[in-house]
């Protein structure tokens, strides 16, 4: 399942409406309430819980994970590790019962989607990390990723892998290049068009595509790409709205072009050199997936010390290498780029893992939909998707 994965037909906006009132979080935890007694120093352990497929693994045994491996070799720290955010809505569910009830979740570093992580600061459910204690994070996370609007200063989460939402299209079935969003509604393409389905993963490079600052838009902006999408749906030049069924389209030839993430494409390059990414002219959303340390957790140094560890270029490097997201860490190109292998040095040369000059200028992290938005928002987005 992806790691960008469907937004529920009701589930994020429910949920917002349950725990939200009069713009006051009902389950807010003041900040004084959200450290637990650190038992770090002498329980050498953490309990990382983390989306399937998101680390490296080793080629002959699949248990081993070498950069986690590392981490435990250098500091004596065991990490249990789990494979178990399977959606970001079900994972909400599955700890929100503790967290809005001042209890422990039992875990000590958590992987979420950003859209999903700005609930979390808002609820007041994360603590906030000691940037003192992390040097390599101060020193060489992405100057991009670095203040989103739902986490200005990146005080409580920091980037595991990153990536965009942009345009994959089949270029020599289409015949032409594609170089904006407004490309999508030609003629020619009538039919042969997707979107994503999720509201947080598709609103913002369609409001990018009316020239929005999506740092910065509004409702106003919201309707305006509602109308617009709802005449394209009307007018059958949108085929449907897709999760990362996407791909499956795209690759039979079905679908000429799409609303894709960069990492799924970097799949579909290796089996079809013909697929193309294209951040258009006018922008594409970049976003990321954050590690979070929730309140109560047991092991917050530690934890701390196992984020840091990530972003030491070298071990930022040997897990770009496998997962092929943008790495939000710049400094890993260079050493990917003095690599002996071939196909390892190639990589530092991919923009969809590290994005050139001229990509980054248009790239932007959307602001979030607050929690007094997001089910009027939601309700009238599916309406036109159809969930």
């Amino acid at each position: 399942m992806s790691r960008r994965s469907l937004l529920r037909a009701f589930g994020a906006g429910a949920a917002g409406a349950t725990l939200a009132g009069c713009g006051v979080p009902a389950a807010f935890v003041e900040p004084g309430d959200r450290a637990g007694r650190d038992s770090s120093a002498t329980d050498h352990t953490l309990h990382f819980a983390n989306w399937p497929l998101y680390i490296d693994t080793d080629d002959e045994d699949e248990s081993k994970r070498p950069t986690l491996d590392a981490f435990s070799q250098r500091t004596g720290i065991s990490v249990t590790y789990t494979e178990e955010i399977n959606d970001n809505d079900e994972f909400f569910g599955k700890i929100s019962p503790a967290l809005m009830n001042h209890q422990e979740t039992g875990r000590d570093l958590i992987v979420i989607s950003d859209w999903m992580a700005a609930r979390f600061v808002r609820l007041g459910w994360v603590q906030e990390m000691d940037r003192a204690k992390q040097p390599n994070v101060a020193k060489y996370l992405d100057p991009l990723l670095r203040s989103p609007a739902f986490d200005e200063g990146r005080l409580h989460s920091v980037p595991w892998q990153s990536g965009i939402t942009g345009i994959a299209y089949n270029r020599k079935k289409l015949g032409r290049e594609i170089r904006s969003t407004g490309d999508l509604w030609a003629a020619d393409l009538r039919g042969r068009v997707t979107l994503l389905s999720g509201l947080d993963e598709s609103f913002a490079l369609l409001m990018q595509g009316n020239g929005v600052d999506i740092t910065r838009w509004t409702a106003d902006d919201f309707h305006e790409i509602c109308e617009q999408t709802q005449k394209r749906v009307r007018s059958k030049h949108i085929r449907r709205f897709t999760g990362n069924d996407y791909i499956k389209d795209l690759a039979t030839g079905d679908v000429l072009a799409c609303q894709a993430y960069s990492g799924d494409v970097i799949q579909l390059q290796a089996d079809n050199p013909d697929i193309e990414f294209v951040v258009p002219e006018e922008g594409a959303e970049l976003w990321a997936e954050s590690l979070m340390i929730p309140n109560l957790a047991r092991h917050k140094r530690n934890a701390e010390r196992l984020v840091d560890h990530y972003y030491d270029p070298e071990v930022a490097a040997e897990l770009a290498t496998w997962v092929n997201y943008v790495c939000p860490v710049p400094a890993a190109r260079d050493v990917l780029a003095s690599s002996k292998d071939e196909e390892t040095a190639a990589l530092a040369e991919d923009p969809l893992i590290f994005p050139d000059d001229a990509m980054r200028k248009r790239l932007a992290i959307a602001r979030d939909i607050t929690s007094e938005e997001r089910m009027d928002f939601a309700k009238k987005w599916n309406s036109i998707v159809g969930l």
